[in-house]
């Protein structure tokens, strides 16, 4: 069941948070950091599948999503991204009071594995794991001037195509779905999005990444064919970044022919089978 609340961000804004709990004391939490343009509510199946592996998750509305949009969907307001980054520390925080002595692992899934890199830098002692799903080298991508950038750009790998966002699944239904929540499929302003593409370089800077424990567990998870990472233009040097830095425990997963919602593809039971077994192996004690 999902259980709403409200917490306060990192400049004190007010943000929607949610809970789901399993039946029992958790053996430990997963907290997921949603991506552009959608919500955490979305992530309700995956919370279902995680609670019934004894996992309690906890996940917020970014600023300018969902429940958390003071303004304009997609206007993450002041202290745009790095903020964005810090608010996910907040609710690391709500979670380890609420569950005490418990391992936290963070699960960024598109935008919410940018914020998620950046949280690696300065937050990374409140997490025993980090998961990146759909992620990319910001730094390492080109960047597109001119006006506000729109999510449908990335169906151009997919056409013909049946709908402007078949580029997130090859599940009709999800994609199906994704179109009819209204608080799904905008962009950010442009504002919003040059202070995520301004937070790349600190991201991949090698002097930041030392200050990180090289033993620290990260997950990175893709489809081949995810057009946010080009195909795999931009995921290799993620991958290489971190190897780079000596991290030594990197697990990296590809699956062929997915897009870019891993979590919401067809063979989604195979994801999450191998995510929960991740999962399990870093809290394990």
């Amino acid at each position: 069941m999902t259980e709403a609340f409200t917490f306060h961000g990192a400049n004190g804004a007010a943000l929607a948070g949610y809970r789901w709990l399993p039946e029992g004391e958790p053996r430990g939490v997963v907290q997921v950091a949603h991506g552009m343009g959608e919500h955490a509510l979305r992530y309700r199946s995956l919370a279902a599948a995680l609670n019934t592996a004894g996992l309690a998750v906890y996940a917020n509305d970014h600023r300018g999503h969902g429940a958390s949009a003071a303004g304009a969907l997609g206007d993450l307001g002041p202290g745009g991204f790095p903020a964005l980054a810090d608010d996910m520390a907040c609710l690391t925080h709500v979670a380890r009071r609420e569950q005490p002595g418990v391992p936290i692992v963070l699960l960024g899934h598109s935008m919410g594995s940018f914020a998620a890199q950046l949280y690696l830098l300065d937050h990374h002692a409140l997490v025993a794991g980090v998961a990146l799903s759909g992620s990319a080298a910001l730094e390492a991508r080109p960047v597109r001037p001119g006006g506000r950038a729109r999510l449908q750009d990335y169906n151009a790998a997919f056409v013909p195509a049946r709908t402007p966002f078949d580029w997130l699944s090859r599940d009709p239904a999800a994609v199906d779905a994704y179109r009819a929540d209204p608080l799904c499929g905008f962009s950010l302003t442009q504002e919003s999005r040059n202070s995520m593409l301004a937070a790349a370089t600190r991201m991949a800077d090698p002097a930041a990444l030392a200050q990180v424990p090289s033993d620290l567990p990260l997950y990175l998870f893709s489809g081949d064919a995810d057009p946010v990472h080009g195909g795999l233009a931009w995921f290799d040097p993620l991958v290489a970044r971190y190897r780079d830095a000596g991290f030594t425990d990197m697990t990296v997963r590809l699956y062929p022919g997915g897009r870019h919602e891993m979590l919401n593809e067809i063979n989604r039971g195979e994801v999450i089978a191998d995510l929960l077994a991740w999962v399990e192996r870093v809290i394990r004690p």
